[in-house]
């Protein structure tokens, strides 16, 4: 009786966990703001030209359901899950 009770504790937890992180995906405007940001803070030519909102408005916006990510031609641009998004360093090689 044991072992079926810490079973249900164990799917209850990971049904919970797994509904948070879709809960809590970045959603697409969340990753545009953080390439604007992310653009204008590694140089300022870019900010003052506004190319962060370029890139962020050409990029396409993909779901995983518990992450998701942005490309731009076929390149990764950002990663996002539990409400974290993180812009790659578009000067380093993949």
């Amino acid at each position: 009786m044991r072992t079926s009770a810490s079973r249900l504790a164990a799917l209850a937890t990971l049904v919970a966990v797994v509904a948070a992180a879709v809960l809590f995906n970045p959603s697409p405007e969340r990753h545009r703001t953080q390439i604007k940001q992310a653009v204008a803070e590694r140089n300022q030519l870019a900010a003052m030209l506004r190319l962060g909102d370029v890139a962020a408005f050409v990029s396409s916006y993909h779901s995983l359901g518990v992450a998701s990510y942005t490309t731009v031609n076929g390149r990764l641009l950002s990663v996002g899950a539990l409400g974290v998004v993180v812009v790659l360093d578009s000067d380093r090689s993949p």
